[in-house]
């Protein structure tokens, strides 16, 4: 006699979740990374963003493209798919990162060993993570958004 284990869906919100964070991961890789280097290169915080909007946008999209890649997925197919479940996520994303480091008082002019300048990098990114959420779960539930990275796994 077979056992049949009935599996539900993950819930919408579930999804939702799921697709923030790993948006959220790519976003956070080009972020930090433009963060500091622009923070240890002494740039000013303009040219500072700009190399972490940048680097956010390209490890984000690196993300969502590497298993099609690996999957055999032509190179442009896969830019194709990364550009249209990414892009209104990470741009979210970097709005609201951005504008957090830029208002936190001394955030953008701490040095990297501080606790300022990490404490709100790490706030900022969880603020931009939880705004990104209900835009990726209204376009997941459209059929847009990751939902066009995931069917492509």
């Amino acid at each position: 006699m077979k056992t049949h284990i009935h599996h539900q869906d993950p819930s919408l919100n579930a999804i939702a979740a799921i697709a923030t964070l790993h948006c959220l991961s790519g976003c956070a890789i080009g972020e930090v990374a433009g963060m500091v280097i622009g923070t240890a290169l002494g740039w000013s915080n303009t040219e500072t963003i700009v190399l972490a909007v940048l680097l956010a946008f390209f490890s984000g999209y690196a993300l969502t493209m590497l298993p099609m890649l690996r999957g055999g997925y032509p190179l442009r197919t896969a830019m194709k798919i990364a550009l249209a479940a990414d892009t209104a996520s990470i741009t979210i994303m970097e709005i609201v990162d951005n504008l957090l480091m830029v208002i936190i008082p001394g955030a953008m002019d701490a040095p990297l060993d501080s606790w300022l300048f990490w404490s709100s990098l790490l706030a900022a990114l969880i603020i931009a993570g939880i705004a990104a959420f209900p835009l990726n779960r209204w376009l997941i539930a459209r059929g847009r958004g990751h939902a066009l990275a995931h069917c492509h796994h």
